[in-house]
């Protein structure tokens, strides 16, 4: 988004001037022109404004792209002009920064733009994958099928994202409940217990050893552990963030056990499920190939789709790489040969895809009923640690006297 000072007047001759944000100056023009204002000058400021920075700031979430597809498809096949339509739904947005972009988008298809350059404007919100379903609906003039079925593939990958990211948080909430309140007794409460525990001037068990040790750092250094662990986060976002880096957690993550199974097969059911639409649409095999590597999340298969798009411009099978490949299962490069081999490439994949989302299911059903019992066990740890390391000291020293 950039700021652009302008200068008019109004249709009763008063003169104006301030701001409006947009993306080009063509926008701006526009959103100038709805108001009934004749334009003198048209200026891009280069000073950001608070309010540009704060709106970059906001995130549009996947979910609210969904609806806006979904309600843009009824709407289109209701017949309603695609101009009012957006205009519509930028009213109806809840997000600021999604209604500025709404509107953006309309003001440059009511300029003459069309949908699919208007929405690449904004690749953070409208994906490669969401622009050329768009550009291909364009082409066949079935733009409401089209959004309908895009808004269908978008539920499905967000429903499966949200299933992993459910299936993981449970686990993190409660290891990280149990080391908050781990922390917090290391600092306030065994303090409290050190003049009991040592009154006796007997020779303390090993694991009382180890408590007091540990709690005299945590009243001490409390500091100093808070601070590691952010540099620790900070860190592991930087080093996730380059390219070497990222690799390797990507490449852990299919090795790590129980989780990589659950990684692997929501990459494939990825892959599948867009390579699949992209290529019911019509788009290029090697084109949608480039699309898919750009959305599939994971660096390992997005090298292997970028060395499959050079053997398949060499003439070769889609599947020469993924054969060799041991990240990726021999059932799917055998489904997908038979694909090829049958021009029904589109159906395979989409079978396959729904074959790995169910096996997806299962597996996130098997980890939670997994998870349940292992927090039991670490609970039953954390508690026989806390009793050996306390209760026995003060038991035996009752006994004593």
């Amino acid at each position: 988004m950039a700021t652009f000072n302008y200068k008019a007047k109004d249709r009763e001759g008063g003169s104006l001037s301030g701001t409006v944000v947009a993306p080009t100056e063509i926008v701006a023009y526009g959103i100038l022109k709805d108001k009934n204002l004749i334009l003198l000058s048209l200026k891009e400021s280069r000073k950001v404004s608070l309010r540009v920075s704060l709106e970059a700031l906001k995130r549009v979430k996947p979910k609210e792209v969904v609806i806006f597809g979904r309600q843009l498809s009824v709407m289109i096949s209701a017949g309603v002009p695609i101009v009012k339509a957006l205009k519509v739904l930028a009213r109806q947005t809840a997000n600021d920064n999604f209604r500025m972009i709404i509107s953006d988008v309309a003001d440059e298809i009511d300029g003459g733009a069309k949908l699919s350059t208007a929405l690449s404007r904004y690749p953070r919100v409208f994906s490669n994958f969401f622009i050329y379903m768009i550009r291909s609906a364009e082409t066949t003039g079935k733009l409401d099928e089209i959004l309908n079925y895009l808004a269908d593939q978008m539920e499905k990958d967000y429903d499966l994202r949200a299933k992993v990211r459910g299936a993981l948080i449970y686990p993190v909430f409660i290891l990280s409940g149990i080391f908050v309140v781990g922390l917090a007794m290391m600092i306030f409460v065994i303090p409290q217990l050190m003049s009991v525990l040592t009154s006796g001037g007997g020779k303390l068990p090993f694991t009382t050893q180890l408590l007091i040790t540990a709690s005299n750092f945590s009243k001490g250094y409390w500091w100093l552990i808070i601070l590691s662990i952010g540099l620790l986060y900070l860190g592991f976002r930087s080093y996730n963030r380059s390219k070497s880096g990222r690799r390797v957690i990507d490449l852990l993550k299919l090795k790590a056990p129980v989780f990589g199974q659950i990684f692997q097969k929501t990459s494939l059911s990825r892959f599948a499920q867009s390579l699949s639409t992209l290529i019911l649409s019509g788009v290029p095999l090697t084109r949608s190939l480039e699309i898919v590597a750009d959305v599939i999340g994971n660096v390992i298969y997005k090298e292997l789709i970028l060395e499959t798009i050079k053997e398949v411009e060499s003439g070769n099978s889609i599947t020469t790489v993924f054969v060799r490949s041991k990240h990726v299962p021999l059932m799917l490069s055998q489904m997908m040969s038979v694909g090829e081999q049958s021009g029904r490439l589109d159906q395979v994949l989409e079978k396959l895809a729904n074959f790995y989302g169910r096996e997806l299911e299962n597996l996130l059903k098997n980890l939670v009923n997994l998870i349940e019992p292992i927090i039991m066990v670490l609970l039953g740890i954390a508690v026989g640690f806390l009793v050996s390391a306390i209760i026995l000291p003060i038991y035996n020293l009752s006994s004593s006297i």
